[in-house]
């Protein structure tokens, strides 16, 4: 007998794509993501965010479960259930890859070329995954090597090594999450992402993904105009086994805001003259923590 629980659970929902029917049938193809407008970005924790393009359409990147072999939990629970119109993975890390706790119309694992719909474009570029794990706390690289015999090193590296690159261009903005891509990708790679106004990028003081040093190297590349950081510890939301630390240290050497929410609101007119402006927005989560950790969105089928 088929597993009803494997597999994609969309059959289930009682949600349907009659607000994309509608965009599709009034002026969608008529939008274009380089028409200004307000865009909001918001903060799920990890290295997950929504994006509100300005005529309403919501992207969600990289949402994050506990690891599935249940060997050690990263998060108090998995990613609350969210709608939005289309959600999206960079790779096939447990951390970001958990699409299947989205309501969603549109899912795109991995995506390497372009999807665009209304004032929405995703441009994903095929990479690789952050290996150079000298200035991490824990040496995962080797780690991974001597305990289960795989070598991570690219190019011939396993799936769950690849990467995508993820550009978003809505409201006259080019947003690129970084997600755990490697910090020194070839120049060809590089040319393709062209102009960046604000980068997502992983920090945090255990240097999980990146040193800082390979961090400054991204921004050097890229000149984004602000500096995001994701993928840290926060305190009610990730487990201390993740080995995560908080990214306060980075954030405070260098010009910052430290938001008062879990989401803001730009325009590109607002950051032309910001030079890697850090954004940073702590310990803030666009969901409320405490119903999530009590198993309340769960239990009501409530959406944050």
């Amino acid at each position: 007998m088929s597993n009803l629980e494997s597999g994609l659970q969309a059959w289930r929902q009682m949600s349907n794509h009659n607000a994309m029917i509608a965009l599709q049938e009034g002026d969608a193809d008529a939008a274009s993501p380089a028409a200004t407008g307000e865009v909001e970005i918001a903060y799920f924790g990890s290295s997950a965010f929504r994006i509100t393009t300005p005529l309403g359409l919501t992207l969600m990147v990289d949402p994050w479960r506990n690891y599935p072999t249940a060997s050690w939990d990263w998060y108090f629970r998995d990613f609350p259930r969210v709608k939005v119109d289309v959600g999206v993975s960079s790779h096939a890390h447990f951390d970001h890859d958990a699409l299947h706790r989205l309501d969603a119309h549109v899912l795109l694992d991995r995506l390497i070329g372009r999807y665009e719909f209304a004032d929405l474009r995703i441009t994903g570029i095929a990479e690789k995954h952050a290996t150079d794990s000298r200035r991490a706390t824990y040496d995962f690289k080797m780690l991974i090597k001597a305990f289960q015999g795989i070598d991570i090193e690219p190019p011939d590296n396993p799936r769950s090594w690849d990467h995508c690159l993820l550009l978003v261009e809505t409201g006259g903005l080019r947003i690129l999450h970084w997600g755990d891509n490697r910090h020194n990708p070839p120049p060809q790679v590089l040319a393709r992402l062209g102009a960046v106004d604000i980068v997502l990028l992983p920090v945090d003081a255990s240097m999980h993904v990146m040193g800082y040093e390979m961090g400054q190297q991204v921004i050097d590349a890229v000149a984004p105009k602000v500096v995001i950081p994701h993928h840290y510890y926060i305190w009610d939301l990730t487990q201390r086994q993740s080995t995560l630390r908080e990214a306060d240290e980075w954030v405070d050497g260098r010009d910052h805001l430290r938001l008062e929410g879990a989401s803001r609101v730009y325009r590109a007119a607002d950051i032309t003259g910001l030079d890697a402006q850090v954004h940073y927005f702590g310990e803030h989560v666009a969901f409320d923590k405490e119903k999530w950790r009590a198993g309340e969105y769960e239990a009501s089928n409530l959406y944050p």
